[in-house]
């Protein structure tokens, strides 16, 4: 057989070409080299398929048997890295059957009745996808608990709140972080939610009108696991849609993008808080760095990494969507293009909410068997600064409105004894009795009460508020809900 043969005979649809693939375009379109990676899941699927083949007459149980037993080694090789990946075969698809066939013969050849790579990449993306949006919840939820952890520490901690990166209200610490946390919650929703409509099974589709044996996808999509909440099978109930459908890539990404926009916050604040003009938090000193020229610098490099991957992130989700917006259906080689933004995507997110959640809480020490590092909170820092913006005006105003005046003339007289605190250089709480009653007769002795920042906390004690007793209710609902 010739050389010429042989490349073609190492391809799907050789036996209706004159000439072999040029080197080039070979090289262009061969995504073995990322997409090997689904390995597990297309071993999985085509099981799964093999398994159904056989039930219903379409291969023999000699077969199956065949095919299982080349299936196992050829996990044992990829486990093992002996497996050995080739250009020429392209796709992840096409050297596990290749090599599947060098093992078992003809039962190999037999595997791909019933099916075309279209409706086996999409099953074996979203077999992949679901795996790793299983463990990407796993891991919000420990970012989530370590947040919670720091934030039961930090109750009675005041910290100035901002807004326009003014001193606004004094806040609880906790608080703050709290608000990361219902972030994080939202972004697990969001995953669990992609999660039901990736995990529908598009196997059966064939190339993209079905196909002429008797498949039995509910089957197929029972072993696989693609089953809702009450055990029914959930299966791609339109052939052409199921081997063209990327939405349930696209959402993924645009849910990874919102879960690092949130990331990117967090990183922002904990950047500006250990800025020496702050002085409020630091990290542990495995998760910075120094300067070549300047000794003194600890640098926030992992915040500050995070915060710029995350337009990484949000670039592949524009990817995708303009990826898929000009498609005819059905099927379309462009769709090649989806994956290495996916991986990117699930990699990045993971890493990320990995790293976060130990920089955070802290890492279990193997000796002690006790939790070390994570953020270090310096109360005073934050209290100090909290007293320096006059973050108790509005407690004042709403105490005129309590004493009988309209919301709008004690914001008025609040902003003339703002004035004149600064003009003294001093806290509302700092101005003599008389120079407030100046400002309004029905100021009285009491009004000190709700200057300071420990009342203006205490105030706030509604749902959702920062009084001290609501966000240990949080804490508390935070904890038994994260388990």
């Amino acid at each position: 057989m010739s050389k010429n043969q042989l490349d073609q005979k190492a391809q799907a649809w050789s036996a209706l070409f004159s000439e072999p693939m040029s080197e080039l375009v070979k090289r262009y379109t061969a995504s073995v080299f990322f997409d090997q990676r689904l390995w597990e899941a297309d071993i999985q699927g085509s099981l799964a398929h093999a398994e159904m083949l056989a039930a219903q007459g379409i291969i023999s149980a000699a077969d199956w048997a065949d095919i299982q037993r080349g299936m196992a080694q050829i996990e044992a090789e990829i486990r093992a890295g002996a497996f050995q990946w080739q250009l020429d075969l392209e796709d992840v698809h096409l050297n596990i059957e290749a090599r599947l066939t060098q093992l078992v013969g003809d039962a190999g050849k037999r595997l791909h009745t019933g099916r075309s790579r279209n409706d086996q990449v999409a099953t074996d993306v979203r077999l992949w996808l679901r795996g790793e949006i299983d463990g990407l919840i796993t891991l919000l939820q420990e970012l989530q608990r370590a947040l919670v952890a720091v934030a039961r520490q930090n109750v009675e901690v005041i910290l100035p709140g901002f807004t326009h990166l003014q001193v606004a209200q004094p806040v609880s610490f906790a608080h703050h972080l709290l608000a990361y946390v219902e972030m994080f919650a939202r972004d697990e929703e969001r995953l669990q939610d992609v999660r039901r409509r990736t995990n529908r099974l598009p196997l059966g589709s064939a190339a993209l009108a079905g196909t002429t044996y008797p498949l039995d996808r509910e089957r197929v999509a029972r072993r696989l696991g693609m089953v809702d909440a009450a055990g029914h099978p959930q299966v791609c109930q339109n052939s052409l849609d199921g081997v063209s459908d990327r939405d349930f890539a696209i959402e993924f990404t645009a849910a990874a993008s919102l879960c690092m926009v949130h990331i990117s916050r967090l990183s922002e604040e904990l950047i500006l808080w250990m800025s020496q003009n702050f002085g409020f938090v630091q990290i542990a000193d495995r998760f910075t760095t120094g300067s070549s020229i300047m000794p003194q610098k600890k640098n926030p490099d992992v915040p500050e990494l995070a915060r710029g991957k995350t337009g990484r992130v949000v670039g592949h989700l524009m990817g995708l969507i303009t990826l898929m917006k000009g498609q005819p259906l059905a099927y379309n080689k462009d769709n090649q293009e989806d994956k290495e933004p996916l991986f990117d995507t699930v990699d990045t997110l993971r890493d990320t909410l990995r790293i976060f959640a130990e920089m955070i809480g802290g890492q279990v020490n193997p000796a002690s068997g006790q939790k070390e590092g994570g953020l270090r909170v310096n109360a005073a820092a934050m209290e100090a600064a909290a007293q320096k913006g006059y973050a108790t005006a509005t407690d004042l105003a709403d105490y005129l409105v309590k004493k009988g005046l309209p919301f709008r003339d004690a914001h008025e007289t609040v902003a003339h004894a703002v004035k004149a605190a600064s003009s003294h250089n001093c806290d509302l709480s700092e101005l003599p009795l008389s120079v407030l009653q100046g400002f309004h007769p029905a100021i009285d002795k009491d009004v000190y009460a709700c200057l300071s920042l420990r009342g203006s906390l205490e105030a706030r004690n509604t749902l959702g508020g920062t009084a001290p007793a609501q966000v240990m209710a949080q804490i508390d609902r935070h904890a038994q809900r994260l388990g």
